[in-house]
């Protein structure tokens, strides 16, 4: 695996955590400032996590990803 798609997966693995967090705050018990912007955060962490997902995709069918 090259160390540019080992950086993605270990952004993509970050993001996600960073997403679960935001996912916990609008779980607990309503606050809608704090629920406003956990939504929005939310929101823009899973779009990033989309397009780690493209850079991954993109660089397996390149074929930079093997070896």
């Amino acid at each position: 695996m090259t160390e540019r798609l080992e950086t993605l997966k270990r952004a993509r693995q970050r993001m996600i955590e960073d997403r679960d967090t935001f996912a916990k705050i609008l779980a607990a018990p309503f606050d809608r400032s704090t629920a406003e912007r956990s939504r929005n955060k939310f929101v823009e962490t899973q779009v990033l996590i989309d397009a780690i997902d493209r850079a991954i995709a993109g660089e397996l069918a390149s074929g930079d990803g093997q070896g």
